[in-house]
């Protein structure tokens, strides 16, 4: 008898784990309010931002939004479309330069440049969790003929929450590269 107990509470702990991983695996991802932290004077970094909170940025002074996420990630995610037609609607310039998982790609690094000397800042610059925002942020820092140093992009990063070491040796190329201004 005590050997069929055993097997019996065995088999309800089982039961009882399988429903809580379950129930963990098909929770939805809740979604807190963006926090949008700064890499350098006038340039943030956010994660995913909602319409609704595009309202919330206006007020804080933002002046623009730029959206490095691609469309079609996962499927809850607001399109660029709709966050571009509710940041108009706050008030707020709207950019989309999409960057894909993985390494960044030197044209979106470019695009990135080019929206950066479009926009009125204080801006914000999103993805997912902000990582590639900030990533593609120091790659184009690095790019530029007057950018900041290894250094203060590393630092940069860094108090944002974002440390970018795997990019050190990019930066550093990107850094070398650098021409002259005129």
């Amino acid at each position: 008898m005590p050997r069929l107990s055993m097997t019996f509470l065995l088999a309800v702990i089982t039961g009882a784990a399988i429903v809580l991983v379950a129930a963990l695996v098909r929770k939805p991802e809740s979604k807190t309010p963006s926090s949008p932290r700064e890499l350098v004077a006038g340039i943030w970094i956010s994660e995913q931002v909602t319409a609704a909170e595009l309202i919330d940025f206006k007020s804080k002074g933002f002046k623009s939004i730029i959206n490095l996420r691609p469309d079609g990630e996962v499927k809850d995610q607001p399109s660029s479309a709709a966050v571009e037609r509710a940041a108009r609607e706050s008030g707020l310039a709207f950019e989309y330069v999409p960057v894909p998982h993985g390494d960044i790609p030197s044209a979106q690094v470019e695009a990135l440049a080019v929206s950066l000397g479009k926009v009125e800042r204080p801006v914000v610059l999103y993805c997912r969790s902000g990582r590639r925002a900030a990533w593609t942020w120091a790659l184009s820092e690095a790019s530029q003929p007057s950018g900041l140093a290894a250094e203060a992009i590393h630092a940069a990063l860094a108090s944002a929450g974002q440390p970018a070491d795997d990019l050190g040796p990019e930066i550093s190329a990107r850094i070398a590269a650098r021409q002259p201004l005129p």
